[in-house]
């Protein structure tokens, strides 16, 4: 029997989506298992590891019934999860306390002393300047050494989501250069591991716990396991291929392979992952991540906190009109909503200016400005702060091609068209919004040999819909209103400081 279909499987932070895929990227089906998160104390977030394999055998389960094809025609499996969410497991891969995922931020007063080190490997964050996230593995496991040391002693291996399911699905324990280059401070400049930065923190053992081997992405990480093999469902031996991060595994998803090129992620916060043939450093910059998606390249990374949960805001606020409603109504007006401007740091801001304490603003209301005009202004407040992002991106160096957008702005065409006169660049939409899952699929397909490589993956499986064309006579008008943006968050933050 001809195998022609690959698995992409999308571990996110409420529930694991597998789809089937077949070798032009179409998708022939989806299903989504959900798994809870605790909230023990008011900043933790914790899920059981446990869930997320259940998950993972009901949903693929699932997928290929819906998709109406033999298990047998299937080519391999490649998977993508929350990035970094930490486990802490024992000799036989079993968890000795619940995961702390991604969002969870007990860790903060950890990254300080992170940041103390000065190691070389701070140059991800912002050249050294920090500030180091809480997301990240070193300050998590800072924390469980600091206050579970009975936990972290017993710990044989200290790893992620992501190799956790690839261990109990192979047996084997790898990591991944994407989620340990973007998340690990993993990096060729000081000798792969940050070994200096562990010691330096008195926890050298951590070393020891970390999985040994690195695969990049696409490569095998080994055959599906008897019982992996009753739990999915699928043939015993297939092939289980190295994913990463689910952001930057939708670059993939997303066609965004070349120099030059980046990914624009939107929904409740932006993320803005680009590709660079140099590596560089600098103020406001996360990154660049060597070889962490396309080896030889480097990424470059940038976010706001807050976006889609902002406008979320503003319609609860002015009374749950709907988003139709709310567009049709900012549609009417010029761009510059007649003055109104919004600063959309209402959870702060993680780049540029990574500062946590900044807060949202919003200017220039009079008694004519009604409810459109504030759904407008934060609409164009959000793509200032892209902006920002992406000037900050070119001061350093990296020449923006060409942008590649999912998520939920491309339910808003008043929105795509305000981000591309802002920006004054060209959005590129392709026809299938699922960008981690297909990314997956692709590296599935890639190594399992229906492709020599990444690039001709894409090129056969990410199909493009549309582009939205930027008005240089719009971008022109949004100047004056752009640098006026700019000046709100220096001059909160002097008020802020009493100046």
């Amino acid at each position: 029997m001809q195998k022609k279909y690959v698995i992409g499987v999308d571990g996110g932070t409420e529930s694991l989506r597998t789809g089937v895929f077949d070798l032009s990227g179409n998708p022939l089906a989806f299903a989504s298992v959900t798994y809870p998160t605790n909230f023990p104390v008011p900043g933790w977030a914790e899920q059981n590891p446990d869930d997320w394999w259940n998950a993972l055998g009901k949903s693929v389960r699932q997928a290929v019934i819906n998709a109406q094809v033999s298990k047998h025609e299937i080519l391999g499996l490649c998977l993508d999860t929350t990035c970094c969410s930490v486990v802490a497991l024992d000799g036989a891969g079993k968890p000795l306390r619940p995961a702390l995922i991604w969002m969870d931020m007990r860790s903060a007063p950890q990254t300080d002393q992170v940041l103390a080190t000065d190691d070389p490997a701070l140059q991800v964050n912002s050249n050294g300047r920090g500030p180091v996230s809480a997301e990240w593995m070193i300050p998590k496991s800072l924390w469980i050494f600091q206050n579970e040391p009975e936990i972290f002693q017993n710990a044989k291996i200290v790893c992620e989501f992501q190799d956790y399911l690839n261990l109990h699905l192979t047996g084997n324990l790898v990591a991944s250069i994407n989620n340990i280059s973007v998340r690990w401070h993993y990096g060729p400049g000081w000798g792969g591991w940050a070994s200096s930065m562990v010691e330096s923190l008195g926890m050298h053992e951590l070393l020891n716990k970390w999985p040994e081997k690195v695969l990049r992405l696409g490569e095998e990480i080994g055959g599906l396991t008897s019982n992996a093999s009753t739990h999915l469902d699928l043939p015993e031996g297939l092939p289980v291929l190295q994913g990463g991060a689910d952001a930057f595994i939708g670059m993939i998803g997303l066609g965004v392979v070349d120099p030059g090129s980046l990914a624009f992620i939107t929904g409740s916060s932006h993320l803005h992952l680009g590709l660079s043939q140099q590596a560089f450093h600098g103020k406001g910059i996360w990154g660049t991540y060597a070889d962490a998606v396309i080896p030889g390249l480097h990424v470059v990374e940038g976010g706001q906190t807050s976006t889609g949960s902002v406008l979320s805001w503003i319609r609860r606020t002015l009374g749950n009109a709907s988003y139709e409603e709310l567009n049709q109504e900012a549609a009417q007006l010029e761009p510059g909503s007649e003055g109104v401007i919004i600063q959309e740091h209402f959870q702060g801001n993680r780049t540029p200016h990574t500062d946590p304490l900044s807060r949202g603003v919003i200017s220039g209301l009079t008694l004519k400005h009604e409810r459109g005009h504030l759904f407008r202004a934060a609409l164009e407040g959000i793509a200032f702060g892209t902006e920002l992002i992406l000037e900050t991106m070119r001061n350093n160096g990296f020449a923006i091609e060409t942008v590649v957008l999912a998520g939920g702005a491309t339910r808003s065409n008043l929105w795509l068209q305000i981000h591309a006169d802002v920006s004054n660049l060209p959005l590129t939409l392709t026809k299938v919004p699922d960008a981690p899952a297909l990314g997956s699929a692709i590296l599935a397909a890639v190594g399992s040999g229906a492709f020599s490589d990444i690039g001709s993956a894409t090129r056969e499986m990410v199909q493009v819909d549309r582009v939205v064309e930027p008005n240089e006579e719009t971008h022109e008008s949004y100047q004056t209103f752009y640098e006026i943006y700019r000046e709100h968050y220096l001059a909160m933050k002097n008020a802020r400081a009493g100046l």
